[in-house]
């Protein structure tokens, strides 16, 4: 008898883990293309309009509101609790060390300013950092992908909920492919997605670890960043996808294959046959077409990660405050 209770107990354990494994886990019910063209018919345009004018400015925030999707899906989902500020309970997601560089906050802000003017309470924040992410990829190389919307925003936003579900710079593959799978990404997704790295950057600090300790870096580029980057320095910022890091294109590959990817988890898409594979494919000279492809796909199903619809979370007044 105290065996099949022990049993038992360990069963419902495993359920209760699996439950809360898959709260992160790729669905995406109740998103749609076009979900505004009735309640909102000029969302879309506004939006773009809007970050058209951020990027004009600086067109580094490009790729600033990429990766706030990319840090805001991957913790709690796509439901913009990246978006929230500290509360008198602790503090938010934008407080914890990974997202202490996070940058962009203004640009939604003003996407959603624009949008409240023309439909009061309609469009979620969630679903304007999805369009952002679009519009940034479309404005700095013309990639472009069609984004499911009808997400709800949620409420909770926790800074100690960041270090187990965002994965770090200096992840190893196989910490790379566990981090992925846990939200409902495969192998093909994860270095899909590293090509965000096209028009993102590093600090000194970031990539200190790779360039002093990791022996897998072509050693004349390693040389040029040593005369830059000191041991232990924080400064100053380098381009992940260096002579492109404004155009969204498949140049990072190249980088990659070449040994002079920035960082340890841009050097590990080499170690992994299935990864390694796309990486040779997108670095030729024939590469480009494929990957537009798949790198809206793949943003597409992470943008489904954990999505709050329906009667779920909310539509915020402002994205940095619960109603």
């Amino acid at each position: 008898m105290a065996v099949q209770k022990r049993v038992l107990s360990i069963f419902l354990i495993q359920l209760v883990l699996l439950a809360v494994s898959g709260l992160n886990r790729v669905d995406g019910a109740g998103l749609r293309t076009g979900y505004y063209d009735e309640s909102c018919p000029d969302a879309e345009t506004r939006a773009l309009k809007t970050i058209r004018k951020a990027i004009s400015k600086d067109v580094t925030v490009a790729a600033a509101l990429l990766r706030l999707h990319f840090h805001d899906c991957f913790v709690r989902g796509c439901e913009a609790s990246v978006l929230l500020n500290a509360t008198k309970e602790g503090g938010a997601e934008k407080d914890g060390f990974l997202n202490l560089s996070l940058r962009g906050f203004d640009v939604i802000d003003d996407v959603k300013s624009a949008i409240e003017k023309s439909c009061p309470g309609v469009v979620s924040c969630a679903d304007i950092l999805a369009l952002a992410a679009r519009d940034a990829v479309q404005l700095t190389g013309g990639l472009f992908w069609k984004v499911e919307t009808g997400r709800r925003d949620g409420r909770i936003s926790l800074s100690k909920e960041i270090d187990a579900n965002l994965p770090f710079s200096n992840f190893n593959i196989t910490q790379l492919k566990q981090n992925f799978a846990s939200k409902g990404l495969t192998k093909k997704d994860l270095v899909v997605l590293s090509g965000a790295h096209t028009i993102g950057s590093a600090s000194c600090l970031t990539i200190n670890t790779r360039l002093y300790n990791f022996t897998a870096l072509d050693p004349t580029f390693a040389s040029e960043l040593k005369k830059k980057c000191k041991p232990g320095g924080i400064l100053p910022v380098f381009e992940l996808d260096q002579g492109s890091s404004t155009i969204s294109d498949a140049h990072f590959y190249k980088a990659v294959r070449q040994n002079r990817g920035l960082l340890i988890s841009d050097a590990a898409l080499l170690d992994d046959h299935a990864t390694r594979a796309y990486v040779k494919r997108q670095s030729t000279s024939a590469a480009g077409a494929t990957f537009g492809r798949d790198f809206g796909k793949s943003m597409e199903k992470m943008g489904r990660i954990g999505v709050l619809t329906g009667s779920e979370g909310e539509i915020r007044q402002r994205c940095a405050l619960v109603n």
